[in-house]
């Protein structure tokens, strides 16, 4: 298992309504895969650009294919200033 963390930038007039989008995005996700996810942003606002962080804890490595598939269905590309980027990590494994 893994925990998948999505970052992007959003312009804060988008910001309303793109939170629905995510929020309901999210919600599906929940349900059909049974994950837990978060979304976050930095306090800050530079620019009058957000970044916010989507959160995937413990999905299987293939969770990041659905994901795209519902983004893309979510039509978040619109609301969202410049590409999303993904980034994977998972636990050490305690020595013995």
């Amino acid at each position: 298992m893994i925990d998948l963390y999505v970052y992007y930038k959003v312009r804060t007039q988008d910001a309303a309504a793109l939170e629905a989008r995510v929020r309901a995005l999210q919600a599906a996700l929940a349900q059909a895969h049974g994950v837990a996810p978060q979304l976050k942003r930095r306090p800050e606002t530079r620019d009058g650009l957000q970044t916010w962080m989507e959160v995937y804890p413990s999905v299987s490595d293939a969770f990041d294919a659905a994901l795209e598939t519902a983004a893309n269905a979510a039509g978040l590309d619109g609301l969202i200033a410049g590409p999303r980027r993904a980034e994977v990590f998972m636990d050490l494994t305690p020595c013995a």
